[in-house]
């Protein structure tokens, strides 16, 4: 009997895995290596370690980094972009960014094509949608034809207001289908991204062809192999957006999965907030390779519309993200000089020095090694054992042109690490005016319990929470999430001028759309639901404010336009600390969400300890230069109420936690750790 709810999260370095026994009511959580020639065996090996039978498996959910990986590596498929005859430029233009108005020395994004990949198409429409020209027919034929003589892997259709009238993005797919065969992958702006701004849905479409074939073979592969160990379940795919598609829709919207990753480390994020009763939230995943932070603002996500990676922007629903380039695995080298850490990784293979595959780099975690804070007898649960000897010599290659003995230099690339590592939260956070001490700080992650202590003592953040299983935290994230599609319709109108009637009928009918949408992902009746948002700005501005309605109904209540106006308002004020009341506003885009839910798991309570005592041995570790007589604790000897003062290292099978002197650790009833250091934060 199936009875087994499975989570996979494939990082740079190790592969997460998360199985909930539905009987038992427990979690198990275990790491493989990564396996980068094909992911999906490292996949497999994890899940096979962690489940007896797979056929047991009754619900499965993967994030996947594979289109991200190809976006940011350039290696997706050579793209054939089709625009409407007279504005082939608008791509190569694009869209220069304010900040940058007075930088003389910026760059503009480099695109995912050349212009020689752009092909104009004869045929207009009106920016309400009216046929001016017809669709030109031939030259489609032909721009097919010369996509199969040249090797392009994918074609990206982006016509004028095609989100107003999608007919001839349609009629361009049917001829194009029709010339190159029906697996050939063509990406329509108006389904990557039915909103204005044909720039930015243009980039839109442009990603999702040039991502798309990648993400569609792997997500074939990984199925082929799990029917193959008798998998029946279908496969889930985490969305950029928080939500989770099968991977039969995901191969269809492939765009959406682009940041699947690390986004169930802020879905976990999400869930900890509700279970702790902590509403604000800062979330940071330090893996391998990078370092990721999010938030979770009164207990929801932090979520946005639009996505920019490396300066190309995507309009999709995306969990805000910020991401640097510093992991366990980032090398240390020096530039003019002056030491700096990543954002170049050693990854999985070779890896560190001290993992004895080739490495002869110093990265943070050889550095964690030498300064005691790392057991080298049974790091991930003992799958590596690492040789210290390995990380001295690799930490002497940078040293030695330093004048800094091993340990110097080690302390030097973690304070250098960690340094970059704050900044990437203040990007988040005090740069968008929100500060980060009325935050509790989340570590998760292989190596984010390692430094997260110290980020929050440099920011001072008042509180580090370690949740159970924090190396594989993201994935244990994914289970707690629901199937989400979302659904755009633009919208426009001056205050003024709306008509409540229409703009409820039009949201009563994109409910209706996104409700039928979960019957094709398996959701019954009685778990769909619909909620509705509109974006709305000041008149004549550029930029835009996501305002909930309370239904798709609303606009029929008395007063609904000034009560939108009122709730557009606080939420300008609090995002930039000023507003216009009674200015004249401009609803721009209306947007539905449909859910459905797949069941909560409730959090199993931690054991209460029994004694105030537990197992534990003291090791030499060196903080500040100086060697301390550290606490060292497997987790699993810990239980709800120990309570004990750093220096500690806390170690388990997916993560060390490194709690410096006079701070304070206590496990609470969910197993988390909860380290404070109370003098510092005036309490």
């Amino acid at each position: 009997m199936a009875n087994y709810r499975v989570s996979m999260d494939i990082g740079g370095t190790f592969t997460d895995i998360v199985a909930y026994d539905k009987e038992a009511g427990t979690y198990t959580a275990t790491k493989a290596s990564t396996t980068p020639a094909n992911l999906s065996d490292g996949v497999i090996s994890g899940l096979e370690s962690i489940v007896d039978n797979l056929s047991d498996i009754e619900f499965l959910v993967h994030g996947t980094t594979q289109g991200l990986n190809a976006f940011l590596e350039r290696r997706g498929v050579p793209v054939l972009l089709l625009s409407t005859a007279g504005v082939e430029d608008t791509y190569h233009i694009a869209r220069g960014p304010r900040l940058e108005l007075y930088n003389a020395q910026y760059r503009k994004p480099e695109p995912l094509m050349e212009r020689k990949d752009v092909v104009g198409i004869g045929g207009r429409l009106d920016d309400q949608g009216h046929e001016i020209r017809p669709l030109n027919e031939v030259a489609l034929r032909q721009a097919a034809r010369r996509a199969a003589k040249e090797g392009y892997g994918a074609i990206a259709v982006a016509f004028l207001f095609s989100y107003k009238n999608p007919a001839h993005e349609l009629r361009a797919r049917e001829i194009l289908l029709d010339e190159l065969g029906a697996d050939f992958a063509v990406s329509l702006s108006h389904e990557a991204a039915k909103e204005w701004r044909e720039y930015e849905r243009t980039s839109s479409a442009v990603v999702e062809a040039y991502t798309g074939p990648v993400v569609r073979n792997y997500l074939q592969n990984l199925e082929e192999q799990l029917d193959a160990r008798g998998v029946q379940a279908p496969l889930h795919i985490m969305q950029s957006s928080g939500g989770v598609l099968t991977a039969e829709s995901a191969r269809k919207r492939p765009l959406q999965t682009l940041l699947s990753g690390p986004v169930g480390g802020a879905m976990g994020d999400v869930e900890l907030a509700a279970v702790s009763g902590r509403r604000n939230l800062i979330g940071v995943d330090m893996g391998g390779t990078s370092f990721d932070v999010s938030l979770v603002v009164d207990g929801k996500p932090d979520v946005s519309t639009e996505a920019v990676l490396e300066g190309l922007p995507m309009l999709m629903s995306v969990v805000n993200i910020h991401t640097v380039g510093a992991g366990g695995g980032s090398v240390a080298w020096l530039e003019a000089g002056g030491l700096r850490v990543g954002p170049r990784s050693a990854g999985a293979t070779p890896g560190p020095a001290c993992y004895s595959r080739g490495g002869v780099e110093p990265t943070v975690t050889d550095a964690n090694l030498v300064l005691g804070r790392v057991d080298p007898e049974w790091f991930a649960g003992g799958q590596v054992a690492l040789d210290k000897q390995a990380a001295v010599n690799a930490l002497k290659t940078v040293g030695d042109q330093l004048s800094l003995d091993p340990l110097e230099m080690a302390e030097g690339i973690c304070d250098v690490a960690n340094s970059q590592m704050a900044q990437a939260i203040r990007t988040i956070t005090i740069s968008r005016g929100i500060e980060p001490r009325d935050f509790s700080l989340v570590a998760f992650g292989g190596a984010g319990p390692m430094h997260a202590v110290f980020l929050a003592k440099e920011l001072g953040i008042p509180e580090t929470i370690v949740p159970r299983f924090p190396g594989a935290f993201s994935a244990w994230g994914m289970l707690q999430t629901n199937i989400r599609k979302d659904f755009v319709e633009p919208y426009f109108a001056l205050d003024a001028d709306i008509d409540t009637a229409d703009m409820a009928a039009v949201l009563g009918g994109m409910e209706s759309e996104a409700v039928a949408s979960l019957v094709s992902e398996g959701v019954t009746a009685e778990h769909r639901v619909a909620t509705h948002a509109v974006d709305v700005r000041y008149q004549s501005q550029e930029f835009t404010l996501t305002v909930p309605l309370a239904s798709a109904d609303e606009p029929h209540s008395p007063g609904f336009v000034k009560n939108l106006a009122a709730r557009f308002a606080e939420m300008y004020s609090a995002r930039y600390g000023h507003a216009t009341p009674g200015a004249p506003i401009e609803v721009v885009t209306l947007r539905t969400k449909a859910v459905g839910d797949l069941g909560r798991l409730e959090a199993p309570q931690f054991a209460a300890a029994t004694a105030t005592s537990f197992k534990h041995e003291i090791r030499k570790v060196i903080f500040d230069h100086v060697e301390h007589d550290a606490i060292v604790v497997r987790r699993d000897d810990l239980a709800a109420g120990h309570a004990f003062t750093g220096p500690a290292i806390i170690v388990e099978e997916t993560a060390t936690t490194v709690v410096p002197p006079n701070f304070n650790i206590l496990v609470d009833e969910f197993g988390s750790l909860v380290i404070r250091n109370d003098d510092a934060a005036g309490n």
